[in-house]
């Protein structure tokens, strides 16, 4: 059966370092940074008190909400992730016909997240304490049922294909964009809404602070302290936000005459079933190197052929080891590696929401042609330089003629996730 053609024409981001996609284009430019020191986590008692939260004004709220619907609300995630999916829909330059009772049947939404509601949670067990179970508010459940930001979302659009909310810990965001590529590819959907969200704050970076994997050493330079695939990493540091993708068929596409930014060529997921080297937290790295390579096997292309990779590269003891599996995995070393930088060095780890806040980095990179600084990787960390030549991790934003890109996840649980993209060929 032939399949369709997918790609990208709307893109939509809330980031720590830029809350639309023009402004988030040109932080990952300069290489700006969107960590921040947050005096209240101190007095928490946190190790770490530095993270990546995106900053958005009560009128900028009033542009997506209404104020009834901003009554009683306060769950981060699915506000980041309305904005997000909202701003790729009108980047794609699709109208919403509210006065239509019909759903749209050709749209579906995929959007993934971590977790959702937690401050609403928090406000719930105090009042369900005290005895004040009626207090809740009508917009309790919606607010903390997983799939709140597409409940949400499908009122705003209308969507009447699939509409789901996946959540594979920080393989999320990936994974939702290849269901929606799948949807399209197949045939059962013309256009999908994809992407993810995660909550911020000390209810959600608390736990990471417990294991003792995010950093402590940089409270006091909090733009330094996300440092991937340097030599003095001590942990990641903790972000959130979200990040979106309008997919349609590349004859919708062509028949609306819409921009183009990239096709999604194919992709993978898997697991490495936390076997043999792999564990909750830690990959296997058969499994991370099967997904690449089986990715490469769905799109159509080989190793030699990719131009770059946004890794996802966390400031941890296993930046080496990811960079050894793409190695293997892609058959290429030193110079005739590709590039390939991390964005959580200056936003952190967005957990649920870092692949799809990642794609659309990937995507503005190969759109316009640039790779981004890695920022705080000057002091490399010498496994790695015995890998790949230098020069493959820029300090400072190049250009670069890009044709096919990888962003891949490789997530908590022992989950991967591999997309491929490439400039589209009207």
């Amino acid at each position: 059966m032939k399949r369709n053609r997918v790609v990208v024409t709307g893109l939509g981001v809330v980031a720590p370092n830029g809350v639309s996609v023009s402004e988030f284009n040109e932080a990952i430019q300069q290489g700006k940074s969107g960590i921040e020191y947050f005096p209240h986590l101190k007095e928490l008692n946190f190790s770490c008190c530095i993270g990546g939260i995106p900053k958005i004004s009560e009128e900028k709220k009033r542009d997506y909400f209404t104020e009834l619907q901003l009554r009683n609300f306060n769950s981060s995630g699915i506000l980041y992730g309305v904005i997000a999916a909202m701003d790729a829909i009108y980047d794609a330059g699709i109208t919403i016909d509210e006065t239509n009772p019909e759903p749209n049947w050709d749209l579906g939404i995929v959007f993934g997240t971590g977790s959702s509601g937690v401050d609403k949670f928090k406000e719930a067990i105090y009042k369900l304490d005290a005895g004040k179970v009626r207090r809740l508010g009508s917009t309790a459940v919606v607010q903390t049922m997983m799939s709140g930001v597409t409940a949400y979302l499908t009122g705003m659009t209308g969507a009447g294909n699939m509409v789901t909310t996946n959540s594979t810990a920080c393989a999320t965001g990936t994974e939702a964009i290849l269901i929606g590529h799948e949807r399209i590819a197949s045939g059962k959907a013309t256009q999908m809404l994809c992407g993810s969200t995660n909550d911020s704050g000390e209810l959600i970076w608390g736990g990471f602070d417990a294991l003792k994997v995010i950093t402590y050493k940089h409270n006091d330079s909090p733009t330094e302290g996300s440092r991937p695939m340097s030599e003095t990493a001590s942990g990641f540091v903790p972000g959130s936000g979200a990040g979106a993708l309008f997919l349609e068929s590349l004859e919708s596409a062509q028949k609306r005459g819409a921009k183009i930014y990239a096709e999604v060529l194919g992709g993978s997921v898997n697991s490495g079933g936390q076997r043999g080297e792999g564990s909750m937290t830690a990959p296997n790295s058969i499994a991370v190197q099967r997904c690449i390579t089986d990715a490469l096997k769905d799109s159509g292309v080989e190793g030699k052929d990719i131009d770059y990779i946004n890794g996802h590269l966390t400031a941890t003891l296993k930046d080496p080891l990811e960079i050894k599996n793409w190695c293997d995995a892609l058959g290429r070393t030193g110079s005739d590696f590709p590039y390939i930088n991390s964005l959580k060095s200056m936003i952190g780890h967005s957990l649920a929401a870092s692949g799809s806040i990642e794609a659309v980095s990937t995507i503005l990179q190969l759109h316009h042609g640039y790779v981004f600084p890695s920022i705080n990787s000057e002091d490399l960390h010498p496994e790695i330089a015995q890998m790949i030549a230098p020069e493959k991790i820029p300090q400072k934003k190049i250009a670069a003629n890009l044709n096919i890109v990888a962003k891949a996840s490789f997530g908590f649980g022992d989950v991967n996730a591999c997309v491929i993209f490439g400039k589209n060929i009207r």
